[in-house]
């Protein structure tokens, strides 16, 4: 994937029961609140994208809401209990076997760590198993300490489970917007945000110890080269989006199992900026299971 992909429109193959194996799209996008995306044209993206899989994050709606926009699809929604903030979702058409919300380990999370992790066991049709966790972190605030702290603390419990995932051996993939550029050229003016938050060193570590140490693959930047980009999130504000001055926060890191079964991996970034249905682009990404 070099550069920035224009988006891909064409149909393709879907997961079907018997015959070879199968092509699995599994699409994540922060959509900046559903119901304000799919004014801006995100039911035509679904329409003609047909992804197997939605991993979505910043829903911003009930589940009323979640439910009626994607009728049809099997969803796990998991609101945030501050109205109006955060919010993630599993929406698949594959059935699903098990749904897990949350990170607190039996005990309530505050309010600035819920609506922010969906794990789902999704059945294969060669009675097969992938697991898919739509994730989505918070920025956090330098200058406000106390947005950080919590940022940690939640990146060291994402971590824990991420490690446990990791030892089943199973196909794995954990989706979303982890508010974290990994490297330099994963962020357009790097230099300039060297002491922002989302390209702090501590933050940057924990992406290392996911790779380096847990064993996910970072499919964005094995299928995407060296860089710079392909970057995910543009402001809406002034030209960044014209000038590609993005940053490449959105993540698709699987286990070595299913990772080895990635054979596309695309940004589908908007033709244009009044084209765009929410600040990020998804990225999507097609597996022969």
């Amino acid at each position: 994937m070099a550069g920035v992909p224009r988006p891909s429109w064409r149909p393709r193959a879907t997961v079907t029961e018997g015959g070879r194996a199968h092509l699995l799209t599994i699409a994540t996008a922060n959509v900046n609140g559903i119901r304000a995306a799919y004014r801006r044209g995100m039911d035509a993206w679904i329409a003609s994208r047909t992804p197997d899989v939605l991993l979505l994050q910043e829903v911003r709606a009930p589940d009323s809401v979640v439910n009626d926009l994607l009728d049809g699809w099997h969803v796990a929604h998991q609101a945030c209990d501050v109205k109006g903030r955060a919010g993630v979702a599993v929406a698949s058409r594959l059935p699903v076997s098990a749904v897990r919300v949350g990170l607190g380990a039996g005990e309530p999370e505050p309010p600035v760590d819920t609506g922010r992790w969906v794990e789902a066991d999704l059945e294969l049709p060669d009675g097969g198993r992938v697991t898919v966790v739509s994730a989505y972190i918070h920025s956090g605030t330098v200058s406000q300490p106390e947005t950080m702290v919590a940022k940690y603390a939640y990146l060291e419990k994402v971590t824990a489970r991420l490690r446990e995932l990791a030892a089943t051996g199973e196909k794995v993939v954990l989706a979303g917007d982890l508010n974290i550029a990994h490297r330099n050229v994963d962020i357009k003016n790097w230099k300039g945000n060297l002491k922002s938050a989302g390209f702090l060193p501590e933050e940057r570590a924990y992406v290392d110890t996911w790779l380096d140490q847990v064993g996910l693959v970072d499919l964005g930047r094995v299928h995407g080269g060296e860089g710079p980009g392909p970057f995910t999130w543009w402001s809406w504000r002034g030209r960044a989006f014209d000038n590609d001055s993005g940053w490449r926060i959105d993540y698709q890191l699987a286990t070595p199992s299913l990772a080895e079964r990635a054979v596309k991996v695309e940004v589908d970034r908007a033709p244009s900026h009044d084209e765009r249905w929410s600040d990020h682009a998804p990225l999507v990404i097609t597996y022969d299971i």
